[in-house]
């Protein structure tokens, strides 16, 4: 053995009850796993004492949108912070490959109004060194990471590399080379297929994305490629045509796993989500549907006000140019027309809704949008307009956007027919940072609020995320698995305070989260992180195939 780890609680991922353990790793793979003192260390041997610590299996977090940002940060913070050992990007039908040249803009700008990523980190950050997808992987795959990368084909630049963006049902010709693409893709290693017909989703120039065009007939033409192959994990973004039914229809035609996005527990509507559940788990086939462990709180800003896409005259606003976009908010004739649907659609919201960052409005910070327009005698739609033009846009408002039927929310945890992921790390970089979503569960869900035990928190960011994905050897503490692992202290893991910090390429800002109590971590038997803090230039981490 290489490594002896000593004396450790262990939580194997399975969901039993945690043990007395030690576990010897030899090269990048676990050797031993054994009752404390059986296991003999040679000289060469390195040993560490995790006497007091929980040792659990690397987490997985299954929804990212890391696809660019690997390409500046192998380290991939903050993820590698919060116990995470393999990441899988790619959702919702998005990313960077396969794409032409003549569309690099397109894939950008999707990028920017869909994923809230910064234009300019975007153009300053991605390397173009590929087209084709195996290309993308090729370059992932030697490329110096930290941790393990798997990752999706999406629906939308598929679609845009064979009809060019042409805003129209494909042909059956064009069907048949996305499947050929799609079949190369899985071929090379993707994780699967992604896709979204989500409303909301608005991407270049304010239009939907080029997923949002297929018919329902060409997702499952896709999806059969998946069946035809016996490999790979379908991920869909819902919207019309693609909801429960579907996803049980697709399981079970095409032997195949589908997860869908967003399963969200609304204060407004208490029990709905559990609704959701239960009439899904009636249906046939492998179906997951996918939670959140936090409240999905968003920055926005009147300049990137990507969550208004659901209402169609923001999708004008989201079509032009950012440096022209508070000339069309200012613009009586839009307001007027924008102002009935916006209310309406955000009734919900506004009291949820306030201004947190801001150069000149400090006096309403914290303020409910909804009771500041009483008082002011306007609307809160006006209110948050006129609010960001008179900070030249810079005034930031915290919007609760979904998942706050905080009840409902741990009855979801609960439940083993759900899915843990939605961390959407590596998105949304400026409004929001759930990639801490890990650490939070352990701290919040487990230790404060007790709504499920340490062994069924750390099944659900491994040996679940192992099970549903078909992630090969990573997920369990188990012999000849990879040894991804992670020691933490569950009287102390959490996350610390949200933090902006301008550390992107081109000098734009992100907001990130830490973490207390992750004190070790190794990848594929690499360490990564001890006594609590990082180990510099280290990249042990491997490119997941299917």
């Amino acid at each position: 053995m290489d490594l002896l780890l000593r004396q450790a609680t262990l939580i194997d991922g399975t969901g039993d009850p945690a043990r007395l353990a030690d576990v010897a790793i030899t090269a990048d793979r676990i050797s031993a796993v054994r009752p404390p003192g059986e296991l003999t260390p040679t000289e060469e041997t390195q040993v560490v004492d995790l006497g007091g610590l929980t040792l659990a299996p690397g987490f997985i977090d299954i929804h990212t949108h890391y696809d660019a940002q690997i390409l500046w940060d192998g380290d991939l913070t903050p993820s590698s912070w919060h116990g995470v050992t393999s990441v899988v990007m790619g959702n919702c039908g998005f990313g960077v490959a396969p794409t032409r040249p003549e569309h690099r803009e397109i894939i950008v700008r999707l990028l920017e109004n869909v994923e809230g990523m910064s234009m300019e980190a975007l153009d300053a950050g991605i390397d173009w060194c590929f087209e084709t997808f195996p290309e993308y992987l090729t370059a992932l795959d030697g490329r110096a990471k930290r941790l393990n990368v798997g990752a999706f084909l999406g629906h939308s630049p598929l679609r845009l590399f064979v009809t060019g963006g042409e805003e129209r049902p494909a042909t059956a010709a064009e069907i048949e080379t996305m499947r050929e693409l799609l079949r190369e893709g899985i071929a090379a290693g993707a994780i699967g297929f992604s896709t979204s017909r989500q409303p909301a989703h608005q991407g270049a120039f304010g239009r939907p994305v080029p997923s949002r065009f297929a018919e329902v007939d060409e997702v499952y033409a896709l999806a059969s490629v998946l069946g035809e192959m016996g490999k790979g994990v379908m991920q869909v973004s819902i919207g019309p045509g693609l909801f429960i039914d579907e996803f049980s229809d697709l399981a079970v035609r095409y032997g195949i796993p589908v997860t869908w996005t967003a399963l969200v527990a609304r204060a407004d509507k208490p029990g709905a989500a559990l609704r959701s559940v239960e009439r899904g788990s009636r249906l046939p086939g492998e179906v997951y549907p996918q939670i959140a462990c936090r409240p999905i709180v968003m920055q926005i800003s009147m300049a990137d006000p990507f969550p208004l896409a659901e209402v169609d005259e923001w999708k004008e606003v989201l079509a032009r140019p950012r440096a022209e976009r508070a000339a069309l908010l200012s613009d009586p004739t839009w307001r007027d027309r924008a102002r009935p649907t916006t209310l309406a659609t955000w009734s919900h919201r506004w009291s949820k809704i306030d201004v947190e960052e801001t150069n000149t409005h400090h006096d309403v910070v914290g303020i409910p949008l909804d009771r500041l327009a009483a008082e002011r005698g306007t609307t809160p739609f006006d209110l948050m307009i006129d609010l960001a033009l008179s900070d030249d846009m810079a005034t930031r408002f915290r919007v609760v956007m979904d998942n706050d039927g905080d009840e409902e929310v741990g009855q979801l945890l609960a439940d083993k027919r759900t899915l843990l992921g939605l961390s959407d790390a590596g998105a949304h970089a400026s409004q929001l940072c759930d990639a801490c979503y890990s650490t939070h569960l352990l701290g919040h869900w487990v230790r404060e609020r007790k709504a499920l035990s340490l062994e069924d928190a750390v099944w659900r960011l491994t040996g679940h995320p192992h099970q549903a994905f078909r992630i090969a050897d990573r997920g369990l503490v188990k012999e000849g698995f990879f040894a991804d692992l992670v020691a933490f202290d569950p009287a102390v893991i959490g996350t610390t305070p949200v933090e902006r910090v301008s550390d992107q390429p081109g000098g734009t800002d992100r907001l990130v989260v830490g973490s207390t109590g992750v004190e070790h971590m190794w990848v594929n038997g690499v360490a990564t992180r001890a006594h609590g803090e990082d180990i510099a230039d280290v990249s042990p981490g491997r490119l997941l195939r299917s």
